[in-house]
Protein backbone atom coordinates (compact mmCIF):
# COMPACT_ATOMS: atom_id res chain seq x y z
CA UNK A 1 0.00 0.00 0.00
CA UNK A 2 2.82 2.42 0.76
CA UNK A 3 4.17 2.35 -2.81
CA UNK A 4 0.74 3.09 -4.24
CA UNK A 5 0.24 5.94 -1.78
CA UNK A 6 3.68 7.45 -2.48
CA UNK A 7 3.14 7.25 -6.23
CA UNK A 8 -0.34 8.75 -6.08
CA UNK A 9 0.71 11.60 -3.83
CA UNK A 10 3.85 12.58 -5.71
CA UNK A 11 1.96 12.48 -8.99
CA UNK A 12 -0.21 15.32 -7.70
CA UNK A 13 2.41 17.92 -8.52
CA UNK A 14 2.62 16.75 -12.13
CA UNK A 15 -1.10 17.01 -12.73
CA UNK A 16 -1.64 19.95 -10.32
CA UNK A 17 -4.76 18.30 -8.91
CA UNK A 18 -6.18 18.62 -5.44
CA UNK A 19 -6.62 15.39 -3.59
CA UNK A 20 -9.66 14.35 -1.61
CA UNK A 21 -9.16 10.94 -0.10
CA UNK A 22 -12.17 8.95 1.07
CA UNK A 23 -11.85 5.83 3.22
CA UNK A 24 -14.93 3.61 3.20
CA UNK A 25 -13.66 0.71 5.33
CA UNK A 26 -10.46 1.69 7.13
CA UNK A 27 -9.68 4.30 9.75
CA UNK A 28 -6.11 5.55 9.82
CA UNK A 29 -3.30 8.03 10.33
CA UNK A 30 -1.26 9.70 7.58
CA UNK A 31 1.89 11.81 8.10
CA UNK A 32 3.60 13.43 5.10
CA UNK A 33 6.34 15.99 4.61
CA UNK A 34 7.63 18.11 1.73
CA UNK A 35 11.29 17.46 2.49
CA UNK A 36 13.34 14.30 2.53
CA UNK A 37 15.41 15.61 5.45
CA UNK A 38 12.49 16.67 7.61
CA UNK A 39 11.68 14.66 10.72
CA UNK A 40 8.53 16.56 11.56
CA UNK A 41 5.41 16.10 9.44
CA UNK A 42 4.15 18.96 7.33
CA UNK A 43 0.65 17.48 7.22
CA UNK A 44 -0.83 15.04 9.68
CA UNK A 45 -4.27 13.61 9.30
CA UNK A 46 -6.38 11.00 10.94
CA UNK A 47 -9.81 9.85 9.91
CA UNK A 48 -12.61 7.49 10.68
CA UNK A 49 -14.44 5.29 8.24
CA UNK A 50 -16.04 7.41 5.54
CA UNK A 51 -13.91 10.41 6.49
CA UNK A 52 -12.42 12.92 4.06
CA UNK A 53 -8.76 13.95 4.01
CA UNK A 54 -7.79 17.02 1.98
CA UNK A 55 -4.20 17.26 0.71
CA UNK A 56 -3.26 20.43 -1.21
CA UNK A 57 -1.22 20.24 -4.42
CA UNK A 58 2.48 19.62 -3.94
CA UNK A 59 5.30 17.10 -3.80
CA UNK A 60 5.23 14.96 -0.69
CA UNK A 61 7.00 12.11 1.04
CA UNK A 62 5.20 9.64 3.25
CA UNK A 63 6.57 9.46 6.79
CA UNK A 64 3.96 7.20 8.31
CA UNK A 65 0.84 5.55 7.00
CA UNK A 66 -1.20 3.36 9.34
CA UNK A 67 -4.73 2.12 8.92
CA UNK A 68 -6.93 -0.39 10.64
CA UNK A 69 -10.22 -2.08 9.98
CA UNK A 70 -12.80 -0.02 11.81
CA UNK A 71 -15.20 -2.97 12.05
CA UNK A 72 -12.93 -5.30 14.00
CA UNK A 73 -9.95 -3.13 14.97
CA UNK A 74 -7.38 -5.28 13.12
CA UNK A 75 -4.24 -3.52 11.89
CA UNK A 76 -4.14 -3.33 8.09
CA UNK A 77 -0.73 -1.82 7.47
CA UNK A 78 1.51 0.52 9.36
CA UNK A 79 5.02 1.67 10.21
CA UNK A 80 7.43 4.29 9.12
CA UNK A 81 8.32 4.09 5.46
CA UNK A 82 11.61 4.98 3.87
CA UNK A 83 11.33 8.32 2.11
CA UNK A 84 12.56 8.30 -1.46
CA UNK A 85 13.18 11.17 -3.85
CA UNK A 86 11.23 10.92 -7.10
CA UNK A 87 12.26 13.20 -9.96
CA UNK A 88 10.15 14.47 -12.86
CA UNK A 89 11.61 12.04 -15.43
CA UNK A 90 10.71 9.08 -13.25
CA UNK A 91 7.21 10.44 -12.83
CA UNK A 92 6.80 10.86 -16.59
CA UNK A 93 7.96 7.26 -17.14
CA UNK A 94 5.55 6.00 -14.50
CA UNK A 95 2.66 7.90 -16.06
CA UNK A 96 3.51 6.55 -19.52
CA UNK A 97 3.59 3.03 -18.14
CA UNK A 98 0.28 3.53 -16.39
CA UNK A 99 -1.21 4.81 -19.64
CA UNK A 100 -0.23 1.51 -21.26
CA UNK A 101 -1.95 -0.38 -18.46
CA UNK A 102 -5.03 1.80 -18.91
CA UNK A 103 -5.13 0.85 -22.59
CA UNK A 104 -5.20 -2.83 -21.65
CA UNK A 105 -7.89 -2.16 -19.06
CA UNK A 106 -9.99 -0.52 -21.77
CA UNK A 107 -9.57 -3.61 -23.94
CA UNK A 108 -10.89 -5.75 -21.08
CA UNK A 109 -14.23 -3.97 -21.14
CA UNK A 110 -14.48 -2.89 -24.78
CA UNK A 111 -13.18 -5.72 -26.99
CA UNK A 112 -14.66 -9.17 -27.34
CA UNK A 113 -12.49 -10.34 -30.25
CA UNK A 114 -9.70 -12.60 -28.97
CA UNK A 115 -7.20 -11.74 -31.72
CA UNK A 116 -7.73 -8.01 -31.20
CA UNK A 117 -7.32 -8.41 -27.44
CA UNK A 118 -4.04 -10.30 -27.86
CA UNK A 119 -2.60 -7.74 -30.29
CA UNK A 120 -3.44 -4.92 -27.86
CA UNK A 121 -1.85 -6.79 -24.98
CA UNK A 122 1.32 -7.49 -26.96
CA UNK A 123 1.85 -3.95 -28.24
CA UNK A 124 1.10 -2.43 -24.83
CA UNK A 125 3.63 -4.74 -23.15
CA UNK A 126 6.26 -3.99 -25.81
CA UNK A 127 5.74 -0.26 -25.24
CA UNK A 128 6.01 -0.54 -21.45
CA UNK A 129 9.28 -2.51 -21.64
CA UNK A 130 10.61 -0.77 -24.78
CA UNK A 131 11.10 -4.10 -26.57
CA UNK A 132 11.28 -4.37 -30.38
CA UNK A 133 9.63 -7.79 -30.70
CA UNK A 134 7.29 -10.14 -28.96
CA UNK A 135 4.55 -12.73 -29.21
CA UNK A 136 1.63 -14.25 -27.35
CA UNK A 137 1.01 -18.00 -27.37
CA UNK A 138 -1.99 -19.70 -25.78
CA UNK A 139 -2.12 -23.19 -24.34
CA UNK A 140 -4.11 -25.89 -26.06
CA UNK A 141 -6.23 -27.29 -23.25
CA UNK A 142 -6.36 -30.74 -24.84
CA UNK A 143 -2.61 -31.26 -25.15
CA UNK A 144 0.71 -29.91 -23.93
CA UNK A 145 1.05 -27.49 -26.84
CA UNK A 146 1.26 -23.74 -27.33
CA UNK A 147 -0.35 -22.02 -30.30
CA UNK A 148 0.90 -18.66 -31.59
CA UNK A 149 -1.89 -16.06 -31.69
CA UNK A 150 -0.13 -12.68 -31.93
CA UNK A 151 3.36 -11.50 -32.87
CA UNK A 152 5.33 -8.39 -33.82
CA UNK A 153 8.91 -7.64 -34.88
CA UNK A 154 9.78 -11.26 -35.71
CA UNK A 155 10.73 -12.81 -39.05
CA UNK A 156 8.31 -14.77 -41.23
CA UNK A 157 10.48 -17.87 -40.86
CA UNK A 158 10.28 -17.63 -37.07
CA UNK A 159 6.49 -17.22 -36.85
CA UNK A 160 5.85 -19.89 -39.51
CA UNK A 161 6.03 -22.40 -36.66
CA UNK A 162 2.71 -21.41 -35.10
CA UNK A 163 2.27 -24.43 -32.84
CA UNK A 164 4.81 -26.27 -30.72
CA UNK A 165 4.90 -28.91 -28.02
CA UNK A 166 6.15 -28.06 -24.53
CA UNK A 167 9.05 -30.46 -23.99
CA UNK A 168 10.82 -30.96 -20.63
CA UNK A 169 14.14 -29.11 -20.53
CA UNK A 170 13.13 -26.49 -23.09
CA UNK A 171 12.64 -22.76 -22.62
CA UNK A 172 8.83 -22.82 -22.60
CA UNK A 173 8.80 -25.73 -20.17
CA UNK A 174 11.09 -23.79 -17.83
CA UNK A 175 8.85 -20.70 -18.03
CA UNK A 176 5.64 -22.61 -17.27
CA UNK A 177 7.24 -24.69 -14.52
CA UNK A 178 8.48 -21.60 -12.66
CA UNK A 179 5.11 -19.92 -13.09
CA UNK A 180 6.45 -16.41 -12.57
CA UNK A 181 8.08 -13.52 -14.42
CA UNK A 182 11.01 -15.04 -16.30
CA UNK A 183 13.96 -12.90 -17.43
CA UNK A 184 17.07 -13.67 -19.47
CA UNK A 185 19.39 -10.66 -19.71
CA UNK A 186 21.72 -12.47 -22.11
CA UNK A 187 20.80 -15.73 -23.81
CA UNK A 188 24.40 -16.71 -24.49
CA UNK A 189 25.51 -19.34 -22.02
CA UNK A 190 21.97 -20.15 -20.83
CA UNK A 191 21.66 -23.95 -20.73
CA UNK A 192 17.97 -24.29 -21.56
CA UNK A 193 18.09 -21.64 -24.31
CA UNK A 194 18.91 -24.19 -27.00
CA UNK A 195 16.16 -23.92 -29.62
CA UNK A 196 17.93 -23.56 -33.01
CA UNK A 197 15.09 -21.46 -34.46
CA UNK A 198 15.22 -18.99 -31.58
CA UNK A 199 19.01 -18.79 -31.73
CA UNK A 200 18.89 -18.19 -35.50
CA UNK A 201 16.39 -15.36 -34.95
CA UNK A 202 19.11 -13.57 -32.98
CA UNK A 203 17.20 -13.09 -29.73
CA UNK A 204 19.71 -12.07 -27.05
CA UNK A 205 17.43 -11.08 -24.17
CA UNK A 206 13.84 -11.78 -23.28
CA UNK A 207 11.08 -11.49 -20.74
CA UNK A 208 8.47 -14.21 -20.54
CA UNK A 209 5.35 -13.92 -18.44
CA UNK A 210 3.11 -16.95 -17.82
CA UNK A 211 -0.50 -15.84 -18.22
CA UNK A 212 -2.34 -17.49 -15.35
CA UNK A 213 -5.95 -17.72 -14.21
CA UNK A 214 -5.77 -18.84 -10.60
CA UNK A 215 -3.37 -21.80 -10.83
CA UNK A 216 -3.93 -22.59 -14.50
CA UNK A 217 -1.46 -21.32 -17.11
CA UNK A 218 -3.43 -20.31 -20.20
CA UNK A 219 -0.53 -18.92 -22.24
CA UNK A 220 2.78 -17.10 -22.31
CA UNK A 221 3.64 -13.50 -23.22
CA UNK A 222 7.12 -13.23 -24.76
CA UNK A 223 9.01 -9.93 -25.13
CA UNK A 224 12.25 -10.12 -27.12
CA UNK A 225 15.27 -7.97 -27.88
CA UNK A 226 18.19 -8.61 -30.21
CA UNK A 227 20.81 -7.34 -27.79
CA UNK A 228 21.61 -8.09 -24.14
CA UNK A 229 19.51 -5.98 -21.75
CA UNK A 230 19.15 -5.05 -18.12
CA UNK A 231 15.56 -4.44 -17.01
CA UNK A 232 14.50 -1.91 -14.39
CA UNK A 233 12.51 -3.13 -11.41
CA UNK A 234 9.91 -0.34 -11.78
CA UNK A 235 9.20 -1.34 -15.39
CA UNK A 236 8.87 -4.99 -14.46
CA UNK A 237 6.34 -4.06 -11.77
CA UNK A 238 4.28 -2.23 -14.40
CA UNK A 239 4.52 -5.26 -16.68
CA UNK A 240 3.23 -7.52 -13.90
CA UNK A 241 0.21 -5.27 -13.42
CA UNK A 242 -0.37 -5.14 -17.17
CA UNK A 243 -0.31 -8.93 -17.51
CA UNK A 244 -2.91 -9.22 -14.75
CA UNK A 245 -5.22 -7.15 -16.94
CA UNK A 246 -4.11 -9.19 -19.93
CA UNK A 247 -5.15 -12.47 -18.33
CA UNK A 248 -8.57 -11.08 -17.43
CA UNK A 249 -8.93 -9.76 -20.96
CA UNK A 250 -8.05 -13.12 -22.53
CA UNK A 251 -10.40 -14.98 -20.21
CA UNK A 252 -13.17 -12.50 -21.01
CA UNK A 253 -12.68 -12.89 -24.79
CA UNK A 254 -12.49 -16.67 -24.57
CA UNK A 255 -15.69 -16.83 -22.55
CA UNK A 256 -17.45 -14.64 -25.10
CA UNK A 257 -16.21 -16.85 -27.95
CA UNK A 258 -17.35 -20.00 -26.17
CA UNK A 259 -20.76 -18.49 -25.44
CA UNK A 260 -21.12 -17.44 -29.08
CA UNK A 261 -20.21 -20.97 -30.21
CA UNK A 262 -22.75 -22.51 -27.85
CA UNK A 263 -25.42 -20.22 -29.25
CA UNK A 264 -24.84 -21.36 -32.83
CA UNK A 265 -23.91 -25.05 -32.42
CA UNK A 266 -25.86 -28.20 -31.66
CA UNK A 267 -24.94 -29.57 -28.25
CA UNK A 268 -25.12 -33.23 -29.25
CA UNK A 269 -23.22 -33.29 -32.55
CA UNK A 270 -21.11 -30.11 -32.37
CA UNK A 271 -22.40 -29.07 -35.79
CA UNK A 272 -23.93 -25.68 -36.53
CA UNK A 273 -27.59 -25.54 -35.52
CA UNK A 274 -30.74 -24.61 -37.48
CA UNK A 275 -30.55 -20.93 -36.53
CA UNK A 276 -26.97 -20.65 -37.79
CA UNK A 277 -27.96 -22.47 -40.99
CA UNK A 278 -30.61 -19.87 -41.76
CA UNK A 279 -28.08 -17.04 -41.31
CA UNK A 280 -25.30 -18.59 -43.39
CA UNK A 281 -27.68 -19.95 -46.04
CA UNK A 282 -29.00 -16.43 -46.69
CA UNK A 283 -25.43 -15.09 -46.96
CA UNK A 284 -24.33 -17.87 -49.32
CA UNK A 285 -27.36 -17.41 -51.59
CA UNK A 286 -26.75 -13.65 -51.77
CA UNK A 287 -23.06 -14.23 -52.58
CA UNK A 288 -23.85 -16.84 -55.27
CA UNK A 289 -26.33 -14.50 -56.95
CA UNK A 290 -23.97 -11.53 -56.73
CA UNK A 291 -21.07 -13.33 -58.41
CA UNK A 292 -23.20 -15.57 -60.65
CA UNK A 293 -21.81 -18.77 -59.07
CA UNK A 294 -23.62 -22.06 -58.39
CA UNK A 295 -24.52 -23.07 -54.83
CA UNK A 296 -25.60 -26.61 -53.99
CA UNK A 297 -27.52 -27.80 -50.96
CA UNK A 298 -27.75 -31.42 -49.80
CA UNK A 299 -30.36 -32.58 -47.28
CA UNK A 300 -29.83 -35.94 -45.49
CA UNK A 301 -32.45 -37.79 -43.47
CA UNK A 302 -31.61 -40.92 -41.43
CA UNK A 303 -34.06 -43.62 -42.53
CA UNK A 304 -36.37 -45.22 -39.96
CA UNK A 305 -34.81 -43.26 -37.12
CA UNK A 306 -37.94 -43.30 -34.96
CA UNK A 307 -38.08 -47.09 -35.25
CA UNK A 308 -34.38 -47.28 -34.32
CA UNK A 309 -35.01 -45.17 -31.19
CA UNK A 310 -38.01 -47.28 -30.20
CA UNK A 311 -36.04 -50.51 -30.68
CA UNK A 312 -32.61 -49.64 -29.28
CA UNK A 313 -33.31 -46.63 -27.07
CA UNK A 314 -32.66 -42.91 -27.32
CA UNK A 315 -29.05 -43.06 -25.97
CA UNK A 316 -28.13 -45.31 -28.90
CA UNK A 317 -30.06 -42.99 -31.19
CA UNK A 318 -27.79 -40.19 -29.99
CA UNK A 319 -24.78 -42.30 -30.98
CA UNK A 320 -26.21 -42.58 -34.51
CA UNK A 321 -26.56 -38.79 -34.79
CA UNK A 322 -23.04 -38.21 -33.46
CA UNK A 323 -21.51 -40.75 -35.85
CA UNK A 324 -23.50 -39.27 -38.73
CA UNK A 325 -21.98 -35.86 -37.95
CA UNK A 326 -18.50 -37.40 -37.84
CA UNK A 327 -18.94 -39.05 -41.25
CA UNK A 328 -20.16 -35.82 -42.83
CA UNK A 329 -17.15 -33.93 -41.48
CA UNK A 330 -14.79 -36.54 -42.90
CA UNK A 331 -16.38 -36.69 -46.35
CA UNK A 332 -17.05 -33.01 -47.07
CA UNK A 333 -14.55 -30.29 -47.95
CA UNK A 334 -13.25 -27.63 -45.58
CA UNK A 335 -15.09 -24.96 -47.56
CA UNK A 336 -18.42 -26.79 -47.15
CA UNK A 337 -20.53 -26.14 -44.06
CA UNK A 338 -22.60 -28.79 -42.24
CA UNK A 339 -25.61 -28.30 -39.99
CA UNK A 340 -27.96 -30.35 -37.88
CA UNK A 341 -31.17 -29.18 -39.49
CA UNK A 342 -33.48 -30.79 -36.95
CA UNK A 343 -34.14 -34.21 -35.45
CA UNK A 344 -32.43 -36.77 -37.69
CA UNK A 345 -31.96 -34.35 -40.61
CA UNK A 346 -28.62 -32.87 -41.66
CA UNK A 347 -27.93 -30.27 -44.33
CA UNK A 348 -24.73 -29.30 -46.15
CA UNK A 349 -23.98 -26.17 -48.19
CA UNK A 350 -21.46 -26.54 -51.03
CA UNK A 351 -20.36 -23.12 -52.40
CA UNK A 352 -19.41 -22.82 -56.09
CA UNK A 353 -20.44 -26.44 -56.68
CA UNK A 354 -22.60 -27.36 -59.73
CA UNK A 355 -25.31 -30.02 -59.54
CA UNK A 356 -23.26 -32.85 -61.08
CA UNK A 357 -20.49 -32.52 -58.50
CA UNK A 358 -22.97 -32.17 -55.63
CA UNK A 359 -24.82 -35.34 -56.70
CA UNK A 360 -21.52 -37.25 -56.80
CA UNK A 361 -20.71 -36.05 -53.27
CA UNK A 362 -24.18 -37.02 -52.02
CA UNK A 363 -23.96 -40.48 -53.58
CA UNK A 364 -20.51 -41.07 -52.10
CA UNK A 365 -21.82 -40.16 -48.62
CA UNK A 366 -24.93 -42.36 -49.03
CA UNK A 367 -22.79 -45.38 -49.91
CA UNK A 368 -20.31 -44.68 -47.11
CA UNK A 369 -23.09 -44.48 -44.49
CA UNK A 370 -24.64 -47.74 -45.70
CA UNK A 371 -21.37 -49.68 -45.74
CA UNK A 372 -19.57 -48.18 -42.72
CA UNK A 373 -22.38 -47.64 -40.21
CA UNK A 374 -22.57 -51.36 -39.22
CA UNK A 375 -19.03 -50.97 -37.87
CA UNK A 376 -19.83 -48.24 -35.32
CA UNK A 377 -23.21 -49.82 -34.52
CA UNK A 378 -21.60 -53.18 -33.78
CA UNK A 379 -22.85 -54.26 -30.37
CA UNK A 380 -26.05 -52.23 -30.75
CA UNK A 381 -27.83 -53.60 -33.82
CA UNK A 382 -25.52 -56.61 -34.34
CA UNK A 383 -26.69 -57.24 -37.91
CA UNK A 384 -27.22 -53.98 -39.77
CA UNK A 385 -26.36 -50.30 -39.95
CA UNK A 386 -28.31 -47.25 -41.05
CA UNK A 387 -29.14 -45.66 -44.38
CA UNK A 388 -29.99 -42.12 -45.48
CA UNK A 389 -32.36 -40.60 -47.99
CA UNK A 390 -30.90 -37.57 -49.76
CA UNK A 391 -32.13 -34.59 -51.75
CA UNK A 392 -29.83 -32.37 -53.82
CA UNK A 393 -30.69 -28.95 -55.25
CA UNK A 394 -28.60 -26.24 -56.90
CA UNK A 395 -28.93 -22.50 -57.35
CA UNK A 396 -30.01 -21.14 -59.82
CA UNK A 397 -31.59 -24.17 -61.56
CA UNK A 398 -33.72 -25.28 -58.59
CA UNK A 399 -34.48 -21.81 -57.29
CA UNK A 400 -33.02 -18.29 -57.12
CA UNK A 401 -33.64 -17.66 -53.40
CA UNK A 402 -33.52 -19.40 -50.01
CA UNK A 403 -37.23 -20.29 -49.79
CA UNK A 404 -37.48 -21.81 -53.27
CA UNK A 405 -34.19 -23.69 -52.98
CA UNK A 406 -35.04 -25.07 -49.54
CA UNK A 407 -38.50 -26.23 -50.64
CA UNK A 408 -36.97 -27.91 -53.68
CA UNK A 409 -34.37 -29.89 -51.73
CA UNK A 410 -36.94 -30.82 -49.06
CA UNK A 411 -39.35 -32.17 -51.68
CA UNK A 412 -36.55 -34.18 -53.32
CA UNK A 413 -35.53 -35.75 -50.01
CA UNK A 414 -39.12 -36.80 -49.24
CA UNK A 415 -39.46 -38.28 -52.74
CA UNK A 416 -36.36 -40.38 -52.04
CA UNK A 417 -37.90 -41.60 -48.79
CA UNK A 418 -41.24 -42.33 -50.46
CA UNK A 419 -39.59 -44.34 -53.26
CA UNK A 420 -37.92 -46.89 -51.00
CA UNK A 421 -35.34 -44.85 -49.02
CA UNK A 422 -31.55 -45.08 -49.24
CA UNK A 423 -31.57 -43.03 -52.46
CA UNK A 424 -30.26 -39.69 -53.80
CA UNK A 425 -32.83 -37.59 -55.66
CA UNK A 426 -32.27 -34.48 -57.77
CA UNK A 427 -33.98 -32.71 -60.69
CA UNK A 428 -31.69 -34.02 -63.43
CA UNK A 429 -28.28 -33.15 -64.81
Amino acid sequence: MNKAVVRYIVCLRLFNHKMWWVSTLYAGILCITDSVDSDSPMISACWLTGGLVYIPPGKYYVQMFTCWNSTDGSLKEGGRYEMKNVNDNQLVEQVQGLKGILNVAQVVVSSLDLDEVLQNILHSAMAVMDMPAGSVALCDGKSSQLELHAHAGLSEQFVALDCWRVNPGGLTYEIIERGELFIINDTEGTDFFNNPLVIKEGIRSLIAVPLKIQKETIGVLYLDDFRPREFFKEKLELLSILTSFATMSIDHARLHKKTAQLACTDGLTGLYNHMQFKRIFADEVARANRYNKPLSIILFDVDDFKKFNDTYGHPNGDIVLQEMATMLRELLRDCDTIYRYGGEEFVALLPETPLREAVNVAERIRIFVETESPRFLNGITKTHGITVSVGVATLPDDGPDTNTLLKSVDDLMYRAKGDGKNKVYHNGL
